[in-house]
């Protein structure tokens, strides 16, 4: 589990095909401290298992689920990428509860300066549109950000200069595909109000139930 505090930018230095998947090795520093190998890091908000870590590097396969899921697929020498550890007990939870499991990709639209912050409007799948609040969050690139503003084909989300400086959205180009996690929690909460049951045992309750019911 994660929390969408990027704790740093990383750099892509090796890429290796591997059959329908791929290995690929990442520059870091900080990350790298007191990983061991078999722990599970975020890159660009997909968690991987880390492996042949040094003081400066980790490297990763990565399945072919995950290449076609996400946007590391689309990855090249150099590219940066945002990196966090795996939270530990004694871990502040600073953001929201991020998996690192992507649930489809977005695209970058555009990025507005405006007194030293930016606003950057993601474009999102309608798949995922019922996840959307205003005021949640959204995990973009595993970066945990708030919603500022939503329609029904895009968010804006309100960046900080520190967010903005320690992550790759500054290296983003409108089009740019993003990955994009929604929040665990209202996964769970759709999930109990389409398939609990009634007081009637056995009843199951329907999205058709609820809106007669009043409830969406």
């Amino acid at each position: 589990m994660f929390t969408g505090i990027i704790e740093e930018l990383g750099k892509v230095v090796g890429l290796e095909k591997r059959g329908d998947g791929a290995r690929i090795k990442i520059s870091a520093k900080i990350v790298c401290r007191d990983s061991n190998e078999g722990d599970s890091i975020a890159v660009n908000g997909v968690c991987l298992t880390a492996i042949d870590i040094t003081k400066h590097s980790f490297s990763a396969n990565v399945s072919p689920e995950t290449l076609n899921r996400s946007t590391l697929g689309n990855l090249k020498i150099n590219a940066a990428v945002n990196l966090e550890r795996a939270v530990t007990p004694s871990t502040r939870l600073g953001g929201h509860i991020v998996q690192g499991h992507v649930d489809g990709k977005g695209k970058f639209l555009q990025a507005v300066q405006a007194d030293g912050f930016w606003t950057v409007q993601i474009g999102f799948p309608k798949e995922l549109a019922p996840y959307l609040v205003y005021k949640g969050s959204i995990s973009v690139e595993g970066i945990s950000l708030t919603i500022a503003n939503l329609t029904d084909d895009y968010c804006s989300l309100a960046i900080i200069p520190k967010t903005w400086e320690l992550t790759n959205l500054s290296t983003l180009k409108g089009g740019d595909e993003v990955n994009l996690e929604v929040d665990i929690i209202a996964k769970y909460v759709e999930r109990i109000m389409l398939y609990g049951r009634s007081e009637k045992k056995g009843e199951e309750i329907t999205m058709e139930k609820l809106s007669k019911l009043g409830f969406v």
